[in-house]
């Protein structure tokens, strides 16, 4: 499947900028994308929002998703997040069985899907998931070093 990433990626930096503008959380956004280019599902950090660590973008894109396909499979689906997933969502994206992950800003801090760890791509995990890098990277950076320089 050959697409457009910088659209979706756009849509998920949407998403980003929601998450800071409506409840002060980390603008991280996500869409879960069908393999007919159909946006099913959206995320935004809401960690502040509802008070919930597992809030994750990642993790509120692949919940929506789940519940509108009435099914935890979601192997014919692809994950377009701003950030780089940390170890938990790299967890959750196994679990699902995604077929692809596409992100923006690498996390050196906590990446968990080539920087810091690899655990998205790591077979001995059971899935055999792409990683797609670095789409929209200098936007999806611009925007989270724009809101931690307003928090210091």
């Amino acid at each position: 499947m050959s697409k457009d990433w910088a659209l979706y990626m756009n849509a998920a930096l949407a998403e980003a900028e929601l998450a800071a503008s409506t409840s002060g959380d980390v603008p991280v956004g996500a869409v879960i994308v069908s393999a007919s280019g159909e946006i099913i599902a959206r995320g935004r950090n809401q960690r502040e929002l509802t008070e919930d660590p597992t809030a994750h973008a990642e993790i509120v894109a692949i919940r929506e998703a789940a519940q509108l396909l009435g099914d935890w499979r979601l192997n014919e689906y692809t994950l377009v997040v701003s950030l780089e997933p940390c170890v938990m969502c790299a967890g959750a994206i196994q679990a699902a069985r995604l077929s692809r992950v596409v992100f923006g800003a690498w996390d050196e801090k906590v990446g968990a899907s080539g920087s810091l760890y690899d655990l998205v791509r790591d077979k001995r995990l059971g899935s055999q998931i792409e990683v797609i890098s670095g789409v929209l990277e200098i936007e999806s950076n611009t925007l989270l070093k724009n809101f931690f320089s307003t928090k210091r």
